[in-house]
């Protein structure tokens, strides 16, 4: 069975009431329980993590090490700046697919850029809820396009 850990960054506990004109209504939990039941279908095992700490991020990634065979990750705001998330996303040689809820290549300037999408293999983007369910199909194939 494919293992896939899911990494929610800073903020994503508050899905649901924060801006939900921005992020939707879903609520983590609500998310959490839709990628469960698509890991279900889709035959994967998940761990999934929420944090708004870097460092407890950086944690996650690195206990993906022996165990996940490929991360999804929203790493939020972090994705921005965090030099810390990219290099422990590199560092693990792990296949990670990037996911943002909204399209923040039409947000403000400075959340159009992404230091972690370089180190990913690929990014979805702006298809809210969805994006983790088509960053979950990619990771399983990502994952068995390289055991061929």
């Amino acid at each position: 069975m494919i293992k896939v850990a899911v990494i929610h960054g800073p903020n994503l506990g508050l899905l649901g009431k924060r801006e939900p004109d921005i992020y939707g209504a879903i609520t983590l939990e609500e998310l959490d329980q839709r990628l469960m039941h698509a890991a279900k279908e889709l035959g994967l095992e998940l761990r999934i993590t929420q944090s708004d700490h870097e460092g407890e991020i950086v944690r996650a990634i690195h206990e993906c090490i022996g165990w996940a065979d490929a991360i999804v990750i929203n790493p939020a705001a972090l994705t921005h700046y965090s030099i810390s998330v990219r290099d422990a996303l590199q560092a693990v040689c792990i296949p990670t697919i990037e996911v943002h809820l909204t399209n923040i290549y039409a947000r403000e300037e400075f959340r159009r850029i992404s230091v972690t999408a370089p180190v990913t293999q690929g990014q979805i983007t702006g298809l809210g809820a969805d994006g983790y369910l088509l960053a979950l199909r990619a990771a399983k194939s990502v994952v068995e396009q390289s055991h061929k």
